[in-house]
């Protein structure tokens, strides 16, 4: 567990706090005090002090049959997507995309062997798995994350591909490493990815990378697609021109926010024509 950190800097109440937080899960939104403490190990009185100081600091609130989460808990997320700049650079690049496919869009970061949604414009299909803001899932399973895998070593994806996923999803496709090895390699050779129905029924789709100055995988994008109404045909013939266009646009203008010489005023972005 968290508190279980090593060294004189190691802050146990706050590792505790943030243990609380991520004990709420989508399954079980509303917790009792006794749930709590079950969920994360910690004495029922330590849990209570926890909860109440959250409560008001204001990221929980007492309901009836326990506790819940309140929306101020997106704030520390969102503080990550907006210390990178890289919403405010890619969000009219994910319009323009999603304005010319129909398709959700997305883009994610690697996180050990799972990749996180850190930015998101959505179309109203029904999907068979959710995707919000800070949604993981396994890497390996999805095109972003082959992208982010085929950035790495393949020494390093091997050691990232070894920590356990914290996502909590069992995927359709479990291959071996001489599978996965195979699969990397493809990718780092064409520059993009494509998943059909690996990680769960009926999704599938395609992502490409996006750099920072140095030329760097800084993180990856994607068109999401359901099996049922997009072929892998319409994804690569028609949408993956699209996505590489603006997967190139993006990065140029996260090269361009890095450069500025002041990073707290807010860029100009140039629109996709």
């Amino acid at each position: 567990m968290p508190r279980e950190g090593t060294g004189p800097d190691f802050i146990e109440a706050l590792a505790r706090g943030l243990e609380v937080i991520t004990a709420f899960q989508p399954r079980r939104p509303v917790m009792s005090l006794t749930e709590v403490a079950s969920a994360t190990g910690l004495a029922r009185p330590t849990a209570r002090r926890i909860l109440l100081t959250l409560a008001e600091l204001g990221y929980v609130r007492q309901r009836a049959g326990g506790f819940a989460l309140t929306p101020r808990v997106l704030e520390l997320g969102v503080a990550y997507v907006r210390s990178t700049g890289l919403w405010d650079v890619a969000r009219p690049h994910l319009e323009w995309l999603v304005e010319r496919t129909n398709e959700s869009c997305s883009i994610a970061q690697l996180d050990g062997s799972d990749i996180v949604y850190v930015s998101r414009v959505s179309v109203p299909k029904i999907v068979t798995l959710a995707v919000q803001i800070g949604t993981r899932f396994p890497a390996l399973q999805t095109s972003l994350g082959k992208v982010l895998l085929a950035a790495l070593t393949p020494e390093e994806a091997a050691l990232t591909l070894a920590e356990p996923s914290r996502s909590g999803l069992v995927p359709v496709w479990r291959p071996g490493r001489t599978e996965w090895e195979a699969e990397l390699r493809e990718v780092r050779a064409r520059g993009w990815a494509v998943t059909d129905e690996q990680l769960a029924r009926g999704i599938r789709s395609v992502a490409a990378p996006l750099r920072d100055g140095s030329g760097r995988v800084v993180a990856s994008v994607n068109v999401n697609a359901h099996a049922a109404e997009t072929s892998v045909e319409v994804l690569l013939n028609e949408y993956l021109p699209l996505l590489l266009q603006a997967a190139g646009e993006i990065s140029v203008d996260f090269a361009r926010l890095e450069s500025a010489p002041d990073r707290t005023r807010p860029s100009s972005v140039a629109t996709t024509p």
